[in-house]
């Protein structure tokens, strides 16, 4: 049987949030584990995922949260900024981040994250720029590069988990 396949705005309803935080901290999770100490991750969850940062990100005008839902289950989700520090070499144009993208493992079924992908796309649409920045390892690269995102190197850096970043920009020009 296919799957029901729905990605939708997330606004700053008490669900929303409660969906937000559930789907941020179960994906974190299993981005993480085994890549920083327990600790460390759970803190990064509390601070970036409890209902409280939650709403303070869904009440900037700078960030939109999208979730994607698999016949009916939350399976994954995305959260679009125009805030934030960017590379130098972006300074000037128009920027959108793709700063989450997630989807659980159980539900790495390509059509689900092209869902969700796709949709980001289309609300960065009007952007001269989107980029994404991920931790090096991330099995969602070679996705990313797919739709075209290609890899800067003169940009590097660390995340705030410690782990060695890669730029990846797409330029509509």
């Amino acid at each position: 049987m296919e799957n029901t396949i729905v990605t939708s705005f997330c606004i700053g309803t008490d669900e929303c949030k409660q969906t937000l935080s559930f789907i941020a901290a179960a994906t974190a999770r299993e981005k993480y584990t085994g890549k920083v100490a327990p600790v460390q991750l759970k803190e990064y969850i509390q601070k970036k995922f409890s209902t409280g940062a939650l709403n303070v990100d869904m009440n900037s005008l700078s960030n939109q949260f999208l979730v994607v839902y698999a016949d009916g289950e939350v399976a994954g989700y995305a959260r679009l900024t125009s805030k934030g520090t960017r590379p130098e070499t972006l300074n000037g144009k128009s920027v959108m981040r793709i700063a989450d993208f997630a989807v659980l493992k159980k539900f790495e079924d390509i059509e689900i994250k092209k869902s969700l992908f796709e949709k980001c796309l289309s609300v960065c649409s009007l952007q001269q720029i989107i980029w994404i920045s991920e931790y090096d390892q991330n099995p969602d690269i070679d996705f990313f590069t797919n739709y075209g995102f290609v890899k800067n190197t003169a940009v590097t850096g660390i995340d705030e988990l410690g782990l060695p970043m890669v730029y990846l920009i797409r330029d509509k020009q």
